[in-house]
């Protein structure tokens, strides 16, 4: 049988998943699939990752279609949906609900985190109705690490995405499970099982901060070889005690 994940990336996900208690029994996943690589690897590896737990859990795939007109749905989302069913695994598309609209926004490159919003409340509601206490996501490492500097230059706060965050009282918890795999390991898995991202019509693909942020960080890391690790590695080594955290006093008059 061929080996799709390296014994490397085997062990990185399988520690992901032991480090942040992503997936237990009877949990009903709800596996968000964009059609770029990264959201098609992870609903693979969800799949795939059934026959190596010793307990059982459900996975639904589910794309939010984009470009859906008159109850046809868009090209993004067929193409997601073939090569998906190549694979064994059926995918549900649901047109979306809201679409935001270049011409209204005042920061055009700020549109995609409000359309980014607006998808993950849906899929949130999708959750809720069929009763999915899992909503997984298809976010690695180097999102991670952008992720925090689009915080700190952008939003002025230190924080991230966490490998698992628990939502609305504990009834859903987002999951990551290619939080620990670098985007070039994802782009070979993605080659050995012969998936490639569905395009996307959006006017504004390669023209976000998030570009912005990775081609700094890619200066980086050629100027400092192995800052890549040593930055994913500090997020999870904070010293509060040595940020600007101003001492609160008890009024003691």
């Amino acid at each position: 049988m061929r080996r799709i994940l390296t014994a490397g990336e085997n062990r990185r996900v399988a520690q992901a998943m032991l480090d942040y208690q992503m997936l237990a029994a009877g949990d009903r996943v709800l596996a968000a699939v964009s059609g770029g690589i990264d959201s098609l690897v992870l609903v693979w590896l969800l799949h795939d990752w059934q026959r190596k737990t010793p307990f059982v859990y459900d996975v639904q795939a589910v794309h939010i279609d984009m470009e859906a007109e008159d109850g046809q749905s868009g090209k993004r989302a067929a193409q997601t949906a073939a090569q998906l069913a190549a694979l064994g695994i059926s995918c549900k598309t649901v047109p979306a609900e809201q679409r935001i609209q270049l011409a209204d926004e005042a920061d055009p490159r700020g549109i995609c985190h409000r359309c980014a919003r607006a998808r993950r409340r849906q899929l949130f509601e999708l959750a809720r109705q069929e009763g999915f206490n899992k909503l997984a996501l298809g976010h690695h490492r180097d999102d991670i690490v952008e992720t925090f500097f689009i915080n700190l230059t952008s939003g002025g706060n230190i924080s991230t995405m966490r490998p698992t965050q628990t939502l609305f009282s504990g009834r859903l918890a987002l999951i990551r499970p290619l939080a620990y795999l670098c985007k070039e390991e994802i782009q070979a898995v993605a080659a050995r099982l012969s998936l490639k991202a569905a395009p996307s019509n959006c006017p504004l693909a390669e023209q976000t901060r998030r570009t912005d942020i990775r081609e700094l960080l890619t200066h980086i890391y050629q100027q400092l070889p192995g800052s890549r690790e040593q930055i994913f590695a500090a997020l999870g080594n904070v010293r509060s005690e040595y940020l600007l955290m101003q001492e609160s006093y008890e009024n003691k008059s």
